[in-house]
């Protein structure tokens, strides 16, 4: 028996597979004094962990959740970081 016999219609299979294990994409946006803003880093949270990447592209970093980018992200009292999530989450 092969695979395709397995599973008869392998696209659909596929199809649902990657949009139930598909990482959460967030942006981690720092606020300068409540009057300006910008994107500091791109995400990708993962069940267990994130993985994130600086705008700058200088600094990539692995972390055990996308909340604590934003934390390491923050410089206060000036500039705030806020988690902001692209993607609705998983059904």
């Amino acid at each position: 028996m092969t695979e395709t016999e397995l599973v008869p219609d392998l696209d659909a299979f596929v199809a649902e597979m990657v949009a139930d294990d598909a990482p959460r994409l967030f942006a981690v946006v720092q606020v300068h004094d409540d009057t300006d803003a910008d994107i500091a880093a791109w995400g990708l949270a993962f069940p267990d962990h994130a993985e994130v990447v600086s705008t700058s592209g200088g600094t990539r970093m692995r972390l055990r959740s996308p909340e604590r980018a934003a934390r390491l992200l923050s410089r206060p009292p000036a500039t705030a970081a806020r988690l902001v999530w692209v993607t609705d989450p998983p059904r």
